[in-house]
């Protein structure tokens, strides 16, 4: 668990910090998820994601609208954080306690609350079969 600052400001972990700033600069975009949480992107992913959502039909405009029209460059500052704008903390509601985790290319930084929530709703619901089957190699 994680803890925003007083000006809106998460720390980055230490296990994805040094990464982030070797391979991208530190430089992320922000954007809202569908899932009530937001998404940080390294640069280049970002960059990818966004010509993928751009060449979708225009019956899918309002989804490339979530995501292009939230989306904000961050960066991740000397002191290994990074400054989430406003109306993207209300959006998710962020105010204090925060999960932040890695989910293959991306991050989401989710409200701790919230995302215990969800996470207890998905595992009442049950396993489904094809994750039962799953066999690790």
């Amino acid at each position: 668990m994680l803890t925003l600052d007083g000006k809106g400001r998460v720390t980055v972990p230490s296990r994805w910090r040094d990464v982030l700033a070797a391979t991208v600069a530190g430089q992320l975009v922000i954007a809202k998820s569908p899932d009530g949480c937001l998404s940080l992107y390294p640069l280049p992913v970002w960059e990818a994601f966004e010509a993928e959502l751009r060449a979708l039909p225009l019956e899918q405009e309002g989804w490339r609208r979530l995501y292009v029209g939230s989306a904000t460059d961050v960066e991740i500052d000397g002191s290994s954080r990074v400054l989430i704008p406003p109306e993207l903390r209300a959006w998710a509601g962020l105010e204090r306690e925060v999960k932040f985790m890695g989910v293959g290319s991306y991050f989401e930084l989710w409200d701790l609350a919230r995302y215990e929530a969800r996470e207890a709703e998905l595992i009442a619901a049950g396993r489904p079969e094809a994750l039962r089957n799953l066999v690790l190699r």
